[in-house]
């Protein structure tokens, strides 16, 4: 019975999202507060039926209840529980469910708030949102629907697909919807803010935290989704420019861009007209992502790979979406008025530079991603589009881009001095252009991008640093009274330095994967192999049991220079309810770099294939995202931005285009 009460409490959320749709539209028209109140209790409302679902569909995976579909094609009675739990969302059905539930607790938390947002405007944004609620939840109930029973239930079920078995794609799918549907309540502010005609400090201020919270969840969905992809697949990478991958990466660019935007809008009142665009992009790409998800057009690892069927609906709702935006867009922006004037050079013509790097990145992945889909659409030719491509579009763009961060956050608002901004980098500058210098005599013959890459990174982390040095160093003070401004800073300058100093880790990573070895080799019990500095040598090849899984396990002892270093095991498991095979990487850290080792085919006469690889400072990769998550994390607590703007503020309205 539980099944069905969660069947029909999803079907009650979608009448109460339709109510919470038209009548606090209606009263927000006519200017009536009793139906414009009817936005904050729906939203809870909402909220609770949808989690009421979604604990049934849990609790049925849990139970291994199988006269449920979706647990019969996704789960087994000897699955770990942690894995029945991951179950419930690492499938179509269950993950839109998740997908759905995040939209309305994204609409209970504006709900739970009220004072943070003027009443129109909240009101308003609710509606937008239940209609986003709404479109997901006809989808589900129609198209994808995680309560359908089956009649005889059968004995056992077909277990989740293996290389979903794993804690990192636990964690990857949610922190990655929230990061999308994240951005929803951006989209929902800004076409509030056009029906509305109010675009303003207010508007900023509310959009903002939104904007971290989702940015913020999107960077660890991403960096997770590449680390599991690293030790899950056996291939020693962490990005192979995947469309799904890269369908992920466009949103979070675009929310890069809108992050800064909004900064100048609340602190300048100006980009009106490029932020509300660029909230209705960022959305718009997440709901692409969706699309290529779902449609079936992509086969991937990352793919639900469902019928073309449910991917001609998200296209129709995918072209409601941004097809009305864009249009109310077209209709609305031209009459909003510009805000405050401001110098070429100072703090928000840097954002504005760093907004255009950032736009034409986004549109070479874009390009990249579905041009070849496109081609094949049209003309039936496969093409691939790859590394070499990115390589000489996107790093171009995004290499002056990094450059540009440091000087930026040295200029004044409205009128800034390039040359004094310049002379307040000279340390990190010369300390960035020595280590390059010295990394090039260490590694002599090496490749050149690798230390350029470094220096770069350094430059990052010292540049952003120098924000707090001058805005807490005072000559012939002391460090004490210098640490005590330090920490009197506001948590909002805090985070942008630790986020940015975050980028500038990530980058020393990814360069200095140019300095990898890798070697690929079959080798026998006792065959020492050499990668980088490395030493390996095959102890043993066996057999393991696992809970849902038998497992063929080779064991190395790694040295390095003579000492031992440690046992490192790769496996190969095979899943007989699935009749599939997955790889799980040996890893051997050792500070913020790794040995790594997958495993290939076992030959009958007892040798094996073995691929090896040294990976210097691979896990800044991940660090760096970790801290640009923390450092939007530490603006959002921040308590400026959790509040709403002060009541004395100059409004702005649509007036009629000249």
């Amino acid at each position: 019975m539980l099944i069905e009460a969660g069947h029909y409490a999803f079907a009650l959320a979608l009448g109460l999202s339709v109510l919470q749709l038209v009548l606090p539209l209606w009263g927000a028209r006519t200017g009536d507060p009793v139906l414009m109140g009817i936005a904050r209790p729906a939203a809870f409302g909402v909220c609770g039926l949808l989690l009421f679902s979604f604990v049934a569909l849990t609790a049925a995976h849990v139970t291994s209840d199988f006269s449920v579909a979706n647990v019969v094609e996704n789960s087994h009675t000897l699955k770990p529980m942690i894995y029945k739990v991951s179950g419930v969302w690492g499938n179509h059905e269950g993950s839109m469910l998740l997908w759905v539930l995040i939209l309305a607790v994204f609409g209970a938390l504006v709900a739970a708030n009220p004072r943070a947002v003027p009443l129109r405007l909240r009101t308003l944004a609710l509606a937008i949102q239940a209609s986003v609620t709404c479109a997901f939840q006809i989808f589900v109930l129609f198209t994808s629907n995680p309560f359908r029973r089956l009649d005889p239930a059968p004995l056992e079920g077909n277990d989740l697909n293996p290389i979903l078995q794993d804690l990192g794609l636990a964690i990857h799918p949610p922190l990655l919807y929230v990061g999308y549907v994240g951005f929803s309540m951006t989209f929902a502010f800004a076409m509030a803010a056009l029906i509305d005609g109010r675009v303003d400090a207010v508007w900023a201020r509310a959009v903002r935290p939104w904007a971290l919270l989702a940015w913020s969840f999107l960077t660890l969905g991403i960096a997770m989704g590449s680390y599991w992809a690293y030790y899950e697949l056996g291939w020693g990478g962490f990005w192979f420019w995947d469309p799904v991958e890269n369908a992920s990466l466009m949103p979070w660019l675009a929310g890069t861009a809108l992050l800064h935007s909004v900064v100048v809008m609340e602190k300048r009142e100006a980009l009106k007209i490029w932020t509300i665009l660029l909230a209705i992009l960022t959305f718009s790409l997440s709901l692409l992502g969706t699309f290529l998800v779902r449609s079936g057009v992509l086969t991937s690892v990352h793919t639900f790979a469902v019928d073309p069927g449910r991917g001609i609906f998200i296209l129709i709702i995918l072209s409601v979406f941004i097809g009305g935006s864009l249009a109310i867009f077209a209709w609305r922006a031209p009459a909003l008025r510009q805000g405050g004037l401001f110098a070429p050079i100072s703090r928000e013509g840097a954002l504005i530079l760093n907004n255009l790097f950032l736009a034409s990145a986004c549109a070479t992945v874009f390009l990249g991603t579905l041009y070849p889909l496109a081609l094949e659409g049209i003309t039936g030719d496969k093409i691939s589009v790859g590394a070499p491509y990115y390589a000489l579009t996107f790093v171009p763009l995004v290499v002056p881009l990094l450059l540009l961060v440091p000087f930026g956050q040295r200029l004044s608002w409205k009128r800034g001095d390039a040359l004094a901004a310049g002379q307040r980098l000279l340390f990190a500058m010369a300390a960035a252009i020595v280590l390059v210098l010295a990394l090039v005599a260490m590694q002599a013959g090496g490749p050149v991008a690798a230390p350029l890459g470094i220096g770069l990174g350094a430059f990052l982390v010292l540049g952003s640093m120098t924000e707090i040095w001058s805005r807490s160093w005072v000559p012939g003070r002391g460090a004490g009274l210098a640490l005590r401004r330090a920490v009197g800073l506001p948590r909002a300058t805090w985070g942008s330095v630790v986020a940015h100093a975050g980028m500038g880790i990530t980058v020393i990573g990814l360069a200095a994967q140019a300095w990898s070895g890798e070697t690929i080799a079959t080798a026998r019990t006792g065959t020492v192999l050499t990668v980088g500095s490395y030493q390996a040598k095959l102890v043993s090849l066996g057999t393991s049991p696992g809970p849902n899984f038998s497992a063929q396990v080779a064991t190395l002892e790694v040295s390095r220079d003579g000492v031992v270093l440690g046992p490192v095991q790769a496996e190969k498991r095979s899943f007989p309810s699935r009749e599939m095979t997955t790889s799980e990487a040996g890893i051997l850290t050792r500070g913020v770099s790794q040995f790594y080792v997958s495993l290939g085919e076992v030959s009958p006469d007892g040798s094996v294939g073995l691929r090896l690889y040294d990976k210097p400072l691979v896990l800044l990769i991940w660090l760096g995202a970790v801290a640009m998550a923390a450092g939007a994390a530490l603006s959002l607590s921040d308590r400026s931005l959790r509040v709403g703007a002060p009541g004395r503020v100059r409004t702005t309205s649509l007036v009629p285009a000249e």
